[in-house]
């Protein structure tokens, strides 16, 4: 149990008149008993600690400093090396990092159309309306007005009737002694469910931004493959030209024009799945900026416009926990959990209810006005004797409630480290990947051009020429999908740090103060 001071009730509503000394008395006894009514049951939440192990190193065996670069003719900007600033703080928009201007564009019109968004910023404002609708009824007593007229008749015996008005004015104030902190402890649970859709919020604009980057990098990339396909089947008809006449030279046998021809339906049939695949990514994207697939406006995306961040900003492990809203919001609902063991303990003791009305009557008959000053005071007790065990059962519910919440906070932030972890990796072996990808496409290149002069001198067979130009097609698929790669994956590592929103928090900060 606790104990603090409860805050002011503030001005009492009734007009200060000595014929309403009763009821001052009364507001005054209320005033000094809710003075009194200053503490709580349950436990008192304190933001749980972390493990010695979480202020260590993400991964277990070091990073380099700097992760490899890669160079070549159809590298680009993706070849650049990164490196690694441990404890330099996360930019809040992180994405210009990509020096984009189409993709800072693009990510300011998600933030301010997307409808994803807009439900979860009305979720935020709902649950801060809930508390400050439960705040009003805890920390103030209820007072209503009442307003009567009526007309009546009145027959007394050996006398004529008599009809007359009646009128009733009375205020009525009552108020629940929260003794034992029970609503103080509801309260506290609300302000927890707004501080956990607050961080909701936060993670689904980082979220939302992470999306849109990744999916203008996927466009990128599909857009890149579709024209080194279209760019290899043009190759690829040429040479089966240069077959068709050959075949009818005779310097070729038939079958050498077959196995071109397959060729180039096999290449020509990769096509169609490129085309849907950036179409319905081109779709995701007009969805996310809060627009229809058939509108026209969006821009296009090439894996060269982006630049990769040649320093990536990493967030020392210790402050993880305050940086991840996920984590944030995990523990929101362990607070809430928390104050609901307190709720269900308060329910075990007694609940006290005190009221006061004033009030006049006036009764009008014929050439008179009788009025009547009416005012009462009372209070009741309500102590539970026997409910079947019913409320220690939901007391011990409401426990392992709160242990089951410690379990999932706990899980959630071996989630996080493991997300960033992961990350690290991926951007490690992102970079020595591609270094390799452009030397096997370099060399796939180079092959397939001393293959193709060989070839047309003489000096190889038909099926060498197809085994270069098969290799040749799979290196440059592959380092265009190795430069992806990086762009998708560095995007993931700022995700997984926060996406900085704590510098500069981009819902505004009105989640209530216990």
């Amino acid at each position: 149990m606790y104990c603090k001071s409860s805050p002011s009730s503030g001005d009492s509503p009734v007009p200060h008149r000595k014929s309403q000394a009763p009821l001052r008395r009364g507001a005054a006894t209320i005033a000094i008993t809710l003075a009194l009514a200053g503490c709580a049951v349950g436990p008192d939440f304190k933001s749980p600690a972390l493990p010695q192990a979480a202020n260590g190193p993400y991964t277990e065996s070091p990073l380099p400093a700097a992760t490899a670069s890669a160079r070549g003719e159809h590298v680009g900007p993706a070849g650049t090396s990164q490196r690694l600033a441990s404890g330099q703080p996360l930019p809040e928009q992180w994405w210009t990092l990509f020096r984009s201007d189409q993709l800072d564009r693009l990510i300011r019109a998600a933030l301010q159309h997307n409808p994803t968004l807009d439900a979860a910023q009305a979720a935020l404002t709902q649950a801060r309306e809930n508390y400050n609708a439960a705040a009003g009824s805890t920390y103030y007593p209820a007072v209503n007005a009442q307003l009567g007229g009526g007309r009546q008749r009145a027959i007394l015996t050996g006398t004529t009737p008599n009809e007359f008005n009646v009128y009733n004015a009375t205020v009525n104030v009552s108020y629940t002694l929260d003794l034992f902190g029970g609503e103080r402890r509801q309260l506290e649970s609300l302000m927890a469910a707004a501080e956990y859709q607050r961080f909701q919020t936060e993670a689904a604009y980082q979220t939302l931004i992470a999306n849109v980057v990744t999916s203008a990098v996927q466009e990128a990339s599909l857009r890149g493959q579709l024209q080194a396909t279209q760019e290899l089947l043009k190759a690829q008809e040429e040479q089966l030209r240069i077959v068709d006449k050959q075949v009818t030279l005779g310097a070729q046998p038939r079958s050498a024009a077959l196995t071109q021809g397959t060729l180039v339906a096999q290449t020509r049939a990769q096509l169609p799945p490129l085309d849907k695949a950036l179409a319905q990514t081109r779709h995701q994207l007009a969805v996310f900026v809060g627009r229809f697939p058939g509108e026209t406006g969006l821009p296009e995306f090439q894996l060269d416009s982006l630049q990769l961040p040649a320093e990536l900003p990493i967030s020392l492990p210790s402050a993880l926990a305050r940086q991840r809203p996920d984590i944030r919001a995990s523990e929101a609902l362990l607070h809430q959990a928390s104050a609901n063991v307190g709720v269900a303990t308060a329910n075990q003791y007694p609940q006290i209810t005190l009221s006061g009305n004033y009030g006049t009557q006036h009764t009008v008959l014929p050439g008179m006005d009788i009025g009547n000053t009416l005012w009462g005071l009372s209070a009741g007790l309500t102590q539970p004797l026997f409910n079947g065990g019913a409320l220690s059962a939901k007391r011990r519910a409401a426990e392992a409630a709160y242990q089951q919440a410690e379990a999932q906070y706990r899980s959630t932030v071996l989630k996080a480290f493991q997300n960033v972890a992961d990350s690290l990796r991926a951007i490690d072996a992102d970079a020595t990947a591609l270094k390799a990808q452009a030397d096997a496409e370099a060399q796939a290149r180079e092959s397939l051009e001393v293959h193709t002069r060989q070839y047309r001198l003489g000096g190889i067979s038909y099926l060498s020429l197809l085994d270069a130009q098969r290799s040749y097609q799979q290196a440059r698929i592959g380092l265009i999908q190795a430069q992806a790669t990086r762009y998708s994956d560095t995007a993931a590592l700022f995700l997984a740090l926060g996406g900085g929103w704590w510098r500069h928090p981009a819902v505004e900060d009105k989640t209530p103060e216990g």
